[in-house]
C-alpha cells in the first residue's frame, strides 16, 4: 500500500476490470483506516474506516479531492481515529446530534452560557445582562415558532420565514397582571431575535454539537432607526411634569434616575445599576466594570455628581436601591411612562433621553468625537482609543449637563 500523497491521488485511474457501479479504494501505508476512494465517474474522495467497540466496521467520506488537500485529509482522519481509539463511534454520535431540536440546542446554550463556558464576541464569557436578554428572545419569540423543529431538517427559509412572522406580531402578547414587559413584534424584534438565534447556532457548531447552522447566510430585517430625541420645549415640559410629579409623592428612585438619564445620555441599566463605590469624585467620572463595550471610565458633569451624592444611602451598595430585595431598583420605564402622560410627550422611552443628551450636546457645538466619549460609544478608530478624561472632556460634560438641569429648571 502507497502513502496517500497529492501526486498519488492525482494519477489514480480505475481498474478496467471493476465492477460498474462500485468504488475502487486505495488505502494508506503509514495510517491505517486512511484511504482515497475513486468513483464510477472519476471522483475522488478521501474517507476513514474503523470498528466500533462492538466489532462493526464504519466508513466516513471526510472530502472530496480538489476541496480538501491529501495533508488535510490526514491530519482529520488522524484526528477521527483518534477519538476512535479512545472507544467512542464519532459517527453513532453524530447521528444522535442530527435529531437535535431547538429547544434542546437553546436549553444546551443557556446552561452552558450561565455557566460561564461560552465565549462571546468580547474573547470573554457570555456577560448576564446578554443572557438575559437572550433568554427573553428564546422564550418569547424562537421557542414558539421553532422550538420543536429538528435543527439537522431546518432550511434557511424556514428561519427567514418565522422572522416574518415575529415581523407581523405573531408572537406578540400582552402584559400579564401588574408586572413583567409587553411581548411585542416588529421588524427590530425580529432581526435581533434571529441574530440571537443565528449566535447560538454558531457557538453549537464551534463547540462540536451541531455540523451546521442552517442560520448561516440569513438576510436580517432592517429596522428603521429610531431618531427620536426631545426638543428643548419637551425638556422643559418634562422638567414641569417631574416637579409636579415630586410633589403628588410619584416614586422618588424613578424620578431621580429619569433626572440622571438625562443629565448623562447613560444606558437604562447603567444608570439603574450604579453603585457607590463606582463613582469617582474627584475626576467626575464613573468607573464602569462592565458596559456594552466593556469596561469603562465615564466622565459625569457636575450637575449629575450632585444628583448622585443627594440620593440617600441606606446602605445599599446601589445609588438607586430596589425597594425590597438587595438588588437595584427597575421601575424607571413605568414611571416615565406616567410622567410623560402628565407632561403629554408621546414615544418617549430611556433611550431617548440618551438621544437628547447627545443632541443637546451637538447644538452646543461639540464633535462627534467628544459626544461619542461622554456616550462611552465603542471606538471606530485609533484616535479614538486614545481619548481619556481630562479637563476639556469634564468641562463638556458639565456644560452639556448644566443645560440641560437649567431647561429642566425652566418649565412654568
Amino acid at each position: 500500500m502507497p502513502k496517500i500523497s497529492k501526486t498519488l491521488v492525482e494519477g489514480l485511474k480505475r481498474s478496467k476490470d471493476r465492477v460498474k457501479g462500485s468504488n475502487q479504494i486505495v488505502w494508506d501505508s503509514e495510517l491505517r483506516g486512511f484511504g482515497v476512494s475513486l468513483g464510477s465517474q472519476g471522483t475522488k474522495s478521501f474517507v476513514v474506516q474503523y470498528r466500533t467497540p462492538e466489532g462493526r466496521t464504519r466508513r466516513k467520506v471526510i472530502g472530496r479531492f480538489g476541496l480538501m488537500t491529501a495533508e488535510e485529509a490526514r491530519r482529520y482522519a488522524k484526528a477521527f481515529l483518534g477519538d476512535v481509539a479512545k472507544g467512542t463511534d464519532p459517527l453513532a454520535e453524530a447521528e444522535s446530534q442530527s435529531n437535535y431540536t431547538i429547544n434542546e440546542i437553546c436549553d444546551w446554550y443557556l446552561e452552558r452560557a450561565a455557566a460561564g463556558k461560552i465565549i462571546g464576541r468580547s474573547r470573554r464569557p457570555i456577560k448576564s445582562s446578554t443572557l438575559a436578554m437572550d433568554r427573553s428572545r428564546i422564550e418569547a419569540h424562537i421557542r414558539p415558532l421553532l422550538g420543536d423543529r429538528v435543527i439537522e431538517r431546518l432550511r434557511l427559509g424556514d428561519i427567514e420565514a418565522a422572522q416574518a412572522e415575529i415581523a407581523a406580531g405573531a408572537t406578540a402578547k400582552p402584559r400579564k397582571g401588574s408586572r413583567g414587559g409587553v411581548t411585542t413584534g416588529g421588524e427590530g424584534v425580529a432581526s435581533r431575535s434571529m441574530s440571537t438565534l443565528h449566535a447560538i447556532l454558531e457557538h453549537a457548531v464551534r463547540l462540536g454539537e451541531i455540523e451546521k447552522n442552517p442560520a448561516r447566510g440569513i438576510r436580517r430585517l432592517a429596522s428603521s432607526p429610531k431618531m427620536r430625541w426631545l426638543s428643548q420645549a419637551e425638556i422643559r415640559s418634562l422638567g414641569t411634569a417631574l416637579r409636579e410629579a415630586e410633589a403628588e409623592f410619584e416614586h422618588p428612585k424613578g424620578i431621580a434616575v429619569i433626572r440622571l438619564s438625562l443629565l448623562t445620555g447613560f444606558r437604562r441599566l447603567e444608570a439603574l445599576s450604579l453603585e457607590r463605590s463606582w463613582l469617582l469624585e474627584e475626576e467626575h467620572a464613573i468607573h464602569f466594570a462592565t458596559t456594552k463595550t466593556g469596561a469603562q471610565r465615564r466622565v459625569i458633569g457636575e450637575s449629575a455628581q450632585k444628583l448622585l451624592l443627594d440620593q440617600p444611602n441606606d446602605g445599599s451598595k446601589y445609588f438607586f436601591p430596589a425597594d425590597w430585595g438587595d438588588g437595584h431598583f427597575i421601575g424607571v420605564v413605568r414611571v416615565l411612562d406616567r410622567i410623560c402622560a402628565r407632561a403629554e410627550l408621546e414615544n418617549v422611552t430611556p433611550h431617548v433621553l440618551r438621544h437628547t443628551f447627545a443632541s443637546v450636546a451637538g447644538g452646543l457645538g461639540y464633535s462627534e468625537l467628544t459626544i461619542a466619549a461622554l456616550l462611552g460609544h465603542a471606538s471606530r478608530g485609533i484616535t479614538q482609543r486614545y481619548i481619556h478624561i481630562d479637563e476639556p472632556l469634564r468641562a463638556a460634560a458639565t456644560a452639556v449637563s448644566g443645560h440641560i438641569a437649567e431647561l429642566l429648571n425652566e418649565g412654568d
